[in-house]
């Protein structure tokens, strides 16, 4: 689970998160918002467990955007 990050060509920044499954090489989702939240990753991971079950664990990259309240829970 990472973030990608650009801008429009009007200057705005927007993220891509993606979700990729380290086995399969599956992308199990690609959100894509202006500003992406950590309530939005954890929609995104709530979307993804409607059609399949979540991993035990989940790599991450430790960066800032991974730290809050709402991915803790």
């Amino acid at each position: 689970m990472d973030f990608a990050t650009n801008r429009l060509q009007a200057g705005q920044a927007f993220r891509v998160l993606t979700i990729v499954n380290q086995c399969t090489k599956e992308c199990s989702i690609l959100d894509l918002d202006i500003p992406l939240t950590g309530n939005r990753v954890v929609s995104s991971l709530n979307e993804i467990s409607k059609h399949r079950p979540l991993t035990k664990s989940i790599t991450l990259d430790n960066g800032s955007e991974f730290a809050g309240e709402a991915l803790d829970t």
